[in-house]
């Protein structure tokens, strides 16, 4: 539901004490100001601490999402048989089953405990496509639950918790690989969320001045969660595929219990919903630990003017764009250039194997690859452009990635491809903070979802190409899909908008301010 007045919120008046004013019924501050005056202006121990928490869901996410690249490895073998084989065959399927053995325990992956070794890239690739798509079956379900009943807080731990579940019944119940699976899918179906409510929700406890560091802050995390994978294989490298799963699982469902304990809701969420109450509750529990602002402002006199109703259903997120043609028009194009994006971003991971490299040593390295992306997308998110980044970013993963198809050398092919993911990286980074400054708050949260749908959506394809080859399709669709960000309006440095109504005014300020420079250069 649409509300073309601006909401009001907090007056001041100056008081006697220059350090302490005082509030007046007179005059009115918006809300985006309300925020900035009461949480935006400091950064304050406490407040990061919220904002950690929140971004620490992107390490378990990052786990379960990479967790194949190990759990379904194709584990080495050796010969036997001296008279049936020889050191210089490569195709397991050629030889007798009694000519050749596992390295290690049959137990350490799936292909090996239920003798996958020739069942063709499609029943391997099985669990990770069946991941994804429950990725985006989830993120079409139960996106718009965080813009509409749950809100961010409530639908971050519910996806954390589904996604955890999952996955310890994975390790309890899975015997063969259809009813992996199954629990694959329905590890995806619950991880759908989790980035994107994390992201939309510490964005949301801070204000204009800390968003863009904020959500690099998830990036990092991601990265951590990434980063940790191989280490806890390598450690566990002996034992079974399901350790993997237990070391995971079990750290996310004691995150879950911090979170509801120590998190608050969005602010802007609970407005939106109208919810004044505890809106205004939100904002004193944040404001009291930023000294500088309690000050300056006092929430006695706070008073909500004007509240946009609360009666809108399950999709009304979605409804909303779709009346809109420019809402549209930018979706969109968002989703094209996250499906090339994800082609890149997920396919590169989980087909490293296809390069000859050490598989810990290449996780390791593309993890590592995502460390000085998030790190470029920290210090220059205030300076970076969001058309040209993207762009930019997805061009030179898209010429690298095609590079690793021509070069010969296993070495130089690594660094192309950790080139390749980098950028990518740095380009998923730029486009979800793009993404969230484009769309109003009554929308953010659902379309957020929706670009990291097309993301995953990438990521469907991926596990079903084999070989080397498989990184010029990548290249490809990344380059041109990238050229598409070119239709969109630039955002950086402007305002967090909370209805349609406000974010087209924004629009026509802008184009008329255009105009004006226009005709009087």
């Amino acid at each position: 539901m649409e509300h073309s007045s601006t909401p009001f919120l907090l007056s001041q008046t100056h008081s006697t004490e220059p350090e302490t004013p005082t509030l007046h019924k007179h005059q009115f501050y918006s809300l985006d100001d309300t925020i900035e005056r009461c949480i935006g202006g400091d950064f304050g121990c406490v407040q990061f601490l919220q904002v950690l928490l929140v971004s620490l869901a992107w390490v378990f996410d990052a786990q379960q999402l990479f967790i194949s690249v190990f759990a379904d490895a194709q584990p080495t073998w050796h010969c036997t048989n001296q008279l049936a084989c020889n050191y210089t065959t490569t195709n397991i399927c050629e030889l007798p089953k009694n000519s050749w053995a596992w390295d290690l325990s049959p137990h350490t992956s799936i292909i090996s405990e239920w003798s996958l070794e020739c069942a063709g890239s499609f029943i391997t690739g099985l669990p990770a496509t069946s991941f994804f798509l429950g990725c985006m079956s989830g993120g079409l379900l139960l996106a718009t639950l965080a813009d509409s009943s749950l809100g961010r807080k409530n639908m971050l731990l519910l996806s954390c918790s589904l996604m955890s579940v999952a996955g310890l019944l994975t390790v309890i119940l899975s015997t063969n690989v259809w009813i992996y699976s199954a629990f694959k899918f329905v590890s995806g179906f619950g991880r759908a969320t989790v980035g994107t409510c994390s992201l939309v929700l510490s964005m949301e406890l801070v204000g204009k001045k800390w968003r863009g560091e904020v959500g690099i802050i998830g990036f990092l995390c991601s990265t951590l969660g990434f980063l940790s994978l191989p280490l806890i294989a390598y450690l566990n490298r002996t034992s079974s595929w399901r350790i993997l799963y237990l070391w995971t699982c079990i750290p996310t469902i004691i995150y879950c219990t911090s979170v509801y304990f120590f998190v608050p809701e969005s602010p802007r969420w609970l407005f939106v919903r109208g919810r004044k109450e505890e809106f205004m509750a939100t904002l004193k529990h944040i404001a009291q630990y930023n000294s500088s602002n309690l000050t300056r402002w006092s929430f006695s006199g706070m008073s909500i003017e004007h509240e946009p109703g609360n009666n809108t259903d399950l999709y009304s997120a979605v409804n909303i764009m779709l009346e809109k043609r420019w809402a549209i028009r930018r979706l969109l194009t968002l989703m094209v250039v996250g499906f090339g994006v994800g082609m890149v971003y997920y396919g590169l991971p989980l087909g490293v194997g296809n390069l000859g490299f050490n598989l810990y040593l290449a996780v390791t390295f593309n993890a590592l690859s995502e460390v000085p992306a998030s790190l470029i997308s920290f210090f220059l998110a205030r300076r970076l452009n969001r058309k040209s980044a993207v762009l930019g970013f997805t061009m030179v993963s898209g010429i690298c990635c095609v590079m690793c198809v021509v070069l010969v050398r296993d070495e130089l092919q690594m660094l192309a491809e950790m080139a390749s993911f980098f950028s990518a990286c740095t380009a998923f980074n730029m486009l979800l903070i793009y993404t969230m400054e484009l769309f109003p708050t009554c929308v953010r949260n659902s379309a957020v979802s929706m670009v990291r749908q097309a993301l995953v959506f990438g990521g469907v394809f991926s596990p079903l190409l084999d070989g080397k080859a498989s990184y010029g399709a990548f290249g490809v669709t990344t380059g041109c899909c990238g050229l598409f960000v070119a239709c969109l309006p630039e955002t950086r440095g402007g305002i967090l908008c909370d209805t349609m109504d406000e974010e087209e005014q924004k629009e026509r300020s802008a184009a008329a301010a255009a105009s004006y420079l226009q005709s009087h250069p």
